[in-house]
């Protein structure tokens, strides 16, 4: 640590502790800053893309996740660096916000950074970099709302909605059935969209999974799907015109909150307490069918006797069902939950044209359905898979899906994927750097270098040789001015990512952008960096 003297030379201690502290400080600290945001950049690289490789991750309890939604990566990673936790903070608020463009978000901001590292070698102070960071991303920002294409869509087209769902997709483990995928999520959001004010609710979109069966039996289901089965094995497996009363009472006697003890002596006070018991449960049955219930859905258990005494009456029930399902279950079926057995009223019951229970495959495994509800807002996904993780990384594929047809419905502009916006970019960036006299265009150039890193990774993971194929790319959308060309990650034999309907939001290119500019900003803003001791 730097020592502070007084005015007869000697040595006082400013910090406490400071010989145990380690500090860094100008420039030293920048770079090793900047590195640590690359090495988090570099890990990221990889996954970029259609080919972007995926990436296994071992949790402290030995669970095992594979993904390649770079914010998944990054919070599983458990990253200890200040710096890189910077990173990991920054694909978590574009998760957040967009819900896609995870990994991009990050390589964009690492190759900002080594932009930055060759600005600072050559002597730039680190605020006119930021400074020339900030002009460069307004007018990258700009010039995306130029190059976007709107998009009209209704409820029956939507094929616009399919094809940049599919971009999203194909960068999954799933993309070989990215059309079905796609499709499905277009028509989950749209049946829980609100079209008028232009927003979609992805909590009333349940992403359900279980183990067997295979990807293409993924299936959407207008209405809600519940883990459990009907309480009594002997109950109708179908009911048509469901009328379902909703409960998060017990089906048991009442028990006092007091400590209390119950003399019985005799065998009649026995046989009073027992029909005391069974006229309870008689009336609580009677209750339910006097409203003209169906179907009893219930948040706890049943005695022995009730679970009898409802299978006697005809009334079918389900027990143990979560609060959030029950939830799900009221909004979709127009129902009221009841907390009281003597709350119930005709009105509060929920209606639903078919509940059924399904089985699985040869594991005993049951699941109900209910659908064709009263209001159909309330819908579920049900994923099928070889596997737990294959899965696990369905619902995020599935849930990237959803964000961008939300996305979509919020801001119906698109520009063009595989790179070409970001090539875009980069030439007008490039061209606007003339303008500014100073240090500043400097920055501005190493920006839109730092643009074309996307592009880039995403040759690169298409076993394509790099700087050829992006040259030749520039080369293109230069001489026919045109934004649409990218990199060719699927060998289609086409750089018009137009033809080959390579789609992505505007709103998430441009909060990439911004983002990632403001991290760096912040990143090379930093220079002393003081840390406790390794003890």
């Amino acid at each position: 640590m730097a020592l502070a003297f007084d005015e007869f030379g000697r040595p006082f201690i400013i910090i406490r502790e400071q010989e145990q502290k380690s500090r860094l400080r100008g420039l030293d600290a920048q770079k090793s800053n900047i590195s640590a945001g690359k090495a988090v950049a570099r890990i990221l690289r990889t996954s970029l893309g259609p080919k972007g490789m995926d990436k296994i991750l071992q949790s402290p309890d030995g669970e095992v996740t594979i993904t390649n939604d770079g914010a998944t990566i990054l919070e599983q990673m458990d990253v200890d660096n200040q710096i890189a936790k910077l990173m990991v903070e920054l694909s978590r608020s574009q998760d957040y916000e967009i819900g896609d463009g995870t990994t991009g978000v990050v390589v964009m901001a690492g190759a900002l950074l080594e932009q930055a590292e060759k600005l600072l070698e050559r002597g730039i102070h680190p605020i006119r970099v930021a400074e020339g960071y900030e002009l460069a991303s307004r007018i990258a920002f700009e010039h995306l709302e130029h190059i976007a294409h709107k998009y009209e869509f209704g409820e029956t087209n939507v094929e616009s909605l399919i094809q940049t769902c599919m971009t999203t997709l194909s960068s999954k483990i799933v993309n070989r059935c990215k059309r079905s995928m796609a499709e499905i999520a277009v028509k989950a959001v749209l049946a829980v969209a609100d079209l008028e004010r232009k927003d979609v609710n992805l909590d009333l979109i349940k992403v359900e999974g279980k183990v067997g069966g295979k990807l293409e039996d993924t299936e959407l289901i207008y209405g809600i799907m519940v883990d459990k089965d009907m309480s009594h094995p002997q109950m109708p497996k179908q009911i048509e015109d469901a009328k379902i009363a909703i409960l998060t009472c017990p089906f048991e006697p009442p028990k006092p909150k007091t400590k209390h003890k119950v003399d019985i002596d005799s065998v009649e006070k026995f046989q009073t307490l027992r029909q005391q018991e069974q006229k309870y449960f008689d009336d609580m049955v009677q209750k339910c069918k006097d409203v003209g219930a169906t179907l009893v859905i219930c948040q706890w258990g049943f005695d022995d006797e009730a679970n009898h005494l409802l299978m006697h009456r005809n009334l079918p029930a389900v027990r143990w069902v979560g609060g959030v399902e029950l939830e799900l279950i009221a909004i979709a079926t127009g129902g009221r939950i009841v907390p009281r057995f003597q709350e119930l009223t005709p009105e509060k019951l929920g209606k639903a044209g078919l509940v059924r229970e399904k089985a699985f495959g040869t594991t005993k495994d049951r699941m109900i359905y209910i659908e064709h509800c009263a209001n159909s807002r309330a819908v579920t996904i049900f994923i099928r898979g070889g596997n737990k993780m294959m899965i696990e990384e369905t619902k995020r594929s599935l849930h990237d899906a959803l964000c961008v047809a939300r996305n979509l419905i919020r801001n119906n502009s698109i520009v063009y994927g595989g790179g070409s916006a970001e090539i875009s970019c980069s030439l007008a960036v490039e061209a606007a750097a003339d303008k500014y006299p100073g240090v500043e265009q400097y920055a501005i150039r190493a920006f839109a270098d730092a643009l074309d890193a996307i592009p880039m990774a995403l040759a690169e993971n298409s076993g394509l040789q790099p700087i050829e194929t992006l040259s030749a790319v520039k080369a293109q959308q230069i001489k026919e001015n045109n934004p649409c060309c990218g990199i060719d990650c699927n060998d289609v034999g086409t750089n018009d990512m137009r033809e080959q309907n390579v789609f992505e939001t505007l709103i998430g290119k441009q909060q990439q952008i911004l983002l990632s500019t403001q991290v760096v900003k912040m990143i090379l803003k930093i220079d002393d960096v003081i840390s406790p001791s390794e003890y």
